[in-house]
C-alpha cells in the first residue's frame, strides 16, 4: 500500500480533505493529513516513511527531501512550484509536478475583482471610474492570462498581451493584441495584470526601468508571486508617478510604508488570496491525488516541472 502524505500549514477546506481521501481510498493507497504543523522539524519528522508528499505553499527543502529515503513524488497543489527545492528533488530521484490550471478562475476572478476594487475607490462613497474601454496588459499569457483576458471581455476591456512563449497566433484567436515587448504594454496600458512565474529570469524583473513606461493613473495588478517585484523600484515609482496604483494579494515587505505614504493608491489582500476558493481547493486537491496515483500505476509524469 503506497503511503501518501498531505502536509498543509494552511489546511485544504474539509470538502477537499474529504475528496481527496476518497480518491485514495478508491485507490487502495493509504493518505494520512498533516496540517497546521510547526515548523520544518515537524515537517521532516512526519515525511519520513511517505511516498508522495501533496502541499500547497509548504517549503520542501534538501532537508525535508533528505529524510523521505522512500518518496518518489511530490505534487504542489497550485501552479506556482518556487516553494519546492527542485534541484534537491532531481538529486534524491524525486519527481515534482504541480497542478496547473486548477486554481486558474479563482486567481483570474480575484484579479478582476481588485480592479473593480480599486476602480471604485474601494468602495469608500465617492464617484469612480469603470472598466469599460480601459486598456488591460496581461503579462504571461497562460492559463490565468487566459482566463483574465475572458474575463476582462465581458466588462468591455481593450485587451493586450505579452508572453515571449506564446505563439502570437494563439493569443490573437482570442481577440488579444499582441505586444512584441513588455515595456510596449506598460506604457499603452491603463491596467497591467503580472501572471509571471518566479524564477531566476524574473525575480525583481517588474522594476523602475519598466514601470516607468506606465502612463499617469495607471494600474498594476500582481496575483503573481511577491518576489517578481523590485520592491525599492516599486517604492520609486509611487515618488515619481504621482496617480501610480498598485493592487496586489501578496503584500510586499514594505506594505506599511506604501500603506501610510499612499493611502488608497494601493491595496493589499490580508493573506494570498489567489487560490482561496472552495471550487479551486477542491480542484488542485483532487488533481493532486489523481496525479499521484497516475504517476504510481502508469508512470505518467505530465506535469513534472523538474
Amino acid at each position: 500500500m503506497k503511503k501518501v502524505l498531505v502536509a498543509t500549514i494552511k489546511p485544504f477546506a474539509p470538502a477537499a480533505v474529504n475528496q481527496i481521501k476518497e480518491v485514495f481510498d478508491k485507490a487502495g493507497y493509504e493518505c494520512k493529513f498533516f496540517e497546521k504543523y510547526n515548523g520544518q522539524d515537524e515537517l521532516i519528522e512526519a515525511v519520513k516513511d511517505a511516498e508522495a508528499l501533496i502541499v500547497r505553499s509548504d517549503k520542501i527543502t534538501q532537508e525535508v527531501i533528505a529524510a523521505a529515503p522512500n518518496m518518489k513524488i511530490v505534487v504542489r497543489a497550485g501552479a506556482g512550484y518556487d516553494n519546492i527545492d527542485l534541484k534537491a528533488a532531481t538529486d534524491h530521484g524525486v519527481v515534482v509536478m504541480n497542478t496547473p490550471g486548477q486554481n486558474s478562475n479563482a486567481v483570474a476572478e480575484l484579479a478582476l475583482g481588485m480592479m473593480v476594487y480599486q476602480a471604485r475607490n474601494h468602495f469608500n462613497g465617492t464617484s469612480g471610474r469603470e472598466l469599460k474601454g480601459k486598456k488591460l496588459g496581461i503579462h504571461a499569457y497562460g492559463h490565468v492570462g487566459k482566463l483574465v483576458a475572458r474575463i476582462a471581455k465581458g466588462f468591455g476591456m481593450e485587451l493586450y498581451a505579452f508572453d515571449p512563449f506564446i505563439p502570437d497566433e494563439e493569443i490573437e484567436k482570442d481577440g488579444v493584441t499582441v505586444c512584441k515587448t513588455a515595456e510596449e504594454m506598460y506604457a499603452l496600458c491603463d491596467y497591467v495584470s503580472l501572471h509571471i512565474p518566479a524564477n531566476e529570469k524574473t525575480i525583481k524583473s517588474i522594476n523602475y526601468e519598466l514601470l516607468s513606461n506606465m502612463k499617469q493613473g495607471a494600474v498594476l495588478v500582481n496575483t503573481a508571486r511577491k518576489e517578481v517585484i523590485n520592491e525599492g523600484g516599486l517604492l520609486k515609482i509611487f515618488e515619481n508617478n504621482s496617480e501610480f496604483q498598485y493592487i496586489s494579494d501578496i503584500a510586499p515587505d514594505n506594505a506599511q510604508l506604501l500603506i501610510d505614504k499612499f493611502n488608497d493608491r494601493c491595496f493589499f489582500t490580508p493573506k494570498k488570496m489567489g487560490a482561496q476558493t472552495a471550487e479551486a481547493n477542491i480542484n488542485a486537491g483532487i488533481a493532486a491525488a489523481k496525479q499521484i496515483i497516475n504517476f504510481f500505476e502508469h508512470g505518467d509524469t505530465t506535469f513534472v516541472v523538474n
